[in-house]
């Protein structure tokens, strides 16, 4: 009771209140620009931790980045360009939504289903901690291999068109990933002589160039739809009881697979928000409906990449492992304010351990109100002629790109995919496969070389171990779980024909 009445204190410095309402504020800033990833929010942040105390420097860590995975919501609703990867999986969902004029339904939906997300996750972080990260721990590369692998084949489940053109756009996808020189090998493949291929390709310049270029450019060949009634949004939250009963499965579903997948380090809520909502469109009653504007991949998505920002902090507290990027930024900060990570931790600094569940829990909390006051702000951008939009939209992927590493050549590959993303939605490639193979590519061909190095070049390991052969069989099932509907669809033909044929 000492510890948590201490923590208490602690949160309520003023240090700690202010510098938890001012990175909410900027994470909601950066993470609703197109290209200004949460991750990019983290780390720009970690300069200023150095004139800030330990709590205050954790507490802006927290908030700025689940800040910045909600407002990548916002654009990604309003304009079809995911402020974050981790938006990009549900952005079309969102965006039908937003023509269907029900852009406050998706936007409250994204806001309250995140906030619970977040909370559900710091529940797991505050009561699971070591079973999960003992489970982390558990996994060796065989079955980061299948992971990865699974999360590939989420590519022919959220596509809405043709599985075989989803399952194109991915390779697509992985052969972008092998560009420049960091593979096992450390070789330069693909780079065709030019330098600045030798790093590879980003995945926030392709994200950029598919989602928000190709945008711009649709809107040059095609004529202004309809202006959306001009009407004042209603209330952001309102409804979203009812879908919070009526979609209650999904959002726990979610909860769950954003809790597994955040405490397994390197996958994080870019992965977590895939997953889920290829399980939401699987598993929906209503399959035909997602895709057109349909809420519960909003609910369910939404839901698991927030809760999967804050179990990602399990293995970073109890070993130092990060979760994602950002508790690999986070654990620099950590050690730096000397709460070096470890079970030590959570006993000789118990005080600081219930202060950082408590910035957590504050700042999902204060995500709805502030929430709601940035997509009203943000709102205005449907009032605004296509013509003042799109060349804003086109300075801030420029911007975006070039901040990421500070160079011209990203501004570059943001023009080039997006004229790739342009050419490919004309033709019904999904491009979301394509940013999903650049994004899980690496991941993919790491585990796999290093595990047949372990393995001196036998596959039988791949399968041998329980939790591999479970990961294996699901990802299996997925590659040809569009095989086997289509045969059912075949028989189920079949069989109506034979039945009204005449006798």
């Amino acid at each position: 009771m000492n510890d948590m009445l201490e923590a208490f204190r602690l949160v309520a410095a003023a240090d700690v209140v202010l510098a938890i309402l001012a990175s909410a504020i900027y994470g909601l800033v950066v993470g609703s620009l197109p290209g200004l990833s949460a991750t990019m929010a983290t780390a720009l942040l970690v300069p200023v931790t150095f004139y800030l105390s330990p709590i205050a420097a954790v507490a802006t860590i927290i908030t700025a980045s689940a800040m910045a995975i909600f407002s990548g919501d916002i654009p990604g609703c309003l304009l079809r360009i995911p402020g974050t990867p981790a938006s990009a999986a549900y952005t079309d969902e969102a965006y039908a939504m937003t023509r269907r004029g029900q852009a406050e339904v998706a936007l409250g939906a994204g806001l309250w289903f995140s906030a619970i997300g977040g909370i559900v996750g710091t529940l797991s972080l505050v009561l699971m901690a070591p079973l999960l990260a003992e489970m982390a721990l558990s996994f060796s590369t065989y079955e980061y291999f299948w992971l990865a692998f699974l999360g590939l084949m989420c590519a022919t489940l959220v596509a809405r068109s043709s599985p075989v053109k989803a399952i194109a756009s991915m390779l697509l996808g992985l052969l972008i990933a092998c560009i420049g020189m960091e593979n096992p090998a450390g070789t330069p493949r693909f780079t065709f002589g030019v330098t600045n291929l030798l790093g590879g390709i980003e995945p926030i310049p392709a994200l950029v160039g598919v989602f928000a270029v190709s945008e711009v450019m649709r809107a040059m060949v095609t004529p202004e739809p309809p202006k959306l009634p001009r009407r004042k949004f209603g209330s952001i939250l309102a409804g979203q009881w009812a879908l919070t009963k009526k979609y209650q499965w999904p959002m726990w579903r979610g909860n769950i697979i954003g809790i597994i997948i955040g405490v397994l380090p390197g996958a994080g809520a870019d992965m977590a928000a895939w997953v889920s909502y290829a399980m939401s469109k699987k598993f929906s009653k209503e399959p035909e409906k997602v895709g057109t504007g349909h809420p519960e991949g909003l609910v369910e998505a939404g839901a698991s990449n927030n809760a999967s920002l804050a179990s990602g902090w399990v293995p970073a507290l109890l070993f130092g492992i990060p979760g994602d990027t950002i508790t690999a930024i986070a654990i620099g900060v950590l050690y730096m304010k000397g709460l070096n990570p470890g079970p030590t931790l959570f006993t000789e600094r118990a005080s600081s351990m219930y202060a950082l569940y408590l910035i957590f829990i504050i700042a999902n909390i204060i995500m709805i109100p502030l929430g709601i006051v940035m997509i009203r702000l943000a709102s205005l951008v449907l009032r605004a002629p296509r013509s003042a939009v799109m060349p804003a939209i086109i300075l801030l992927c420029a911007v975006g790109s070039y901040a990421t590493g500070a160079n011209l050549f990203s501004v570059v590959m943001v023009a080039a995919f997006g004229v790739l993303g342009f050419v490919m939605e004309r033709n019904g490639y999904p491009v979301a496969a394509l940013v999903l193979g650049i994004i899980m590519g690496s991941m993919v061909e790491q585990n796999f070389i290093t595990s047949l190095i372990k393995s001196d070049g036998d596959v039988l390991p791949f399968i041998e171990r329980p939790v591999s052969a479970v990961l294996a069989a699901l990802t299996f099932g997925a590659l040809l779980w569009p095989v086997g509907a289509w045969l059912l669809g075949r028989v189920q033909a079949g069989r109506l024909r034979a039945a009204a044929a005449p006798r």
